[in-house]
């Protein structure tokens, strides 16, 4: 009997290890039909993830899936929320094998081998967050979190990712990614790619940014110059 309760134990810190080491963020690079450079980055946040892939000597957008993750034994079971090329995806939920070292992710069905490119540090913002509200003429405006329509930010310690989507309607709406950096309370953006207007690739902004109640606030002026003050809350479900 304790053998038992020992091998069980041993098995459930096991995928506990497994979850918190593939949160972070991996890079893989490939090369095209037509023999273009190909990045493939997945950030995972404790309980969300997203895959995407772009160009890497245009930034131009390629594709992108993502959703609520967890592992058991060798695999990662996702349930999915958003695919930019199969909206039928969208509410199943699919697995596939993993293979995993300190510096290296191996999954199945990819050819390239993902290597490391942070591990949720250093980011202050690391994890997922949810579009809560914005605030107008010194008004909050609220949005709910539980409505089909969701804008989704998923940080690492260096890469961010922001997702636009209905899980109702299985729409997907738009993307926009790279690298960020959180230094005192300015929060700065770099984009290597945007589904929406390739000719934002090669920008970077620069906010300022606020922890308030748990809430992330978040100030500047937009990819077009618009003045914002947006309101994210971390996603818990």
């Amino acid at each position: 009997m304790k053998t038992y309760i020992v091998i069980l134990v041993c098995a459930f810190l096991s995928l506990e290890i497994n979850a918190q080491s593939l949160v972070g963020a991996w890079e893989a690079i490939s090369t095209s039909e037509n023999g273009q450079p190909i990045k493939t980055v997945i950030i995972f946040s404790e309980s969300y993830q997203v895959f995407s892939t772009h160009n890497a000597k245009t930034g131009e957008f390629i594709h992108t899936t993502g959703g609520n993750w967890k592992t058991e034994d060798d695999l990662i079971i996702e349930n999915v929320e958003f695919d930019s090329d199969a909206p039928d995806a969208v509410g199943k939920m699919v697995s596939f094998k993993f293979a995993i070292t300190d510096n290296t992710l191996k999954l199945e069905g990819f050819n390239s081998v993902f290597t490391r490119l942070d591990d949720g540090i250093p980011g202050k913002l690391q994890g997922a967050w949810l579009m809560s509200g914005r605030v107008r003429d010194g008004k909050i405006q609220s949005r709910s979190t539980d409505v089909p329509r969701k804008t989704m930010k998923i940080l690492s310690g260096t890469r961010f990712q922001w997702i636009a989507y209905n899980t109702e309607t299985k729409e997907f709406k738009g993307t926009g990614g790279g690298t960020y950096t959180t230094i005192n309370n300015e929060y700065t953006e770099n984009i290597t790619f945007f589904s929406k207007d390739n000719s934002r690739v090669g920008q970077s902004l620069k906010f300022n940014f606020e922890l308030i109640d748990g809430n992330w606030h978040h100030t500047g002026l937009s990819s077009k110059g618009d003045p914002i003050h947006e309101i994210w809350s971390q996603r818990t479900k």
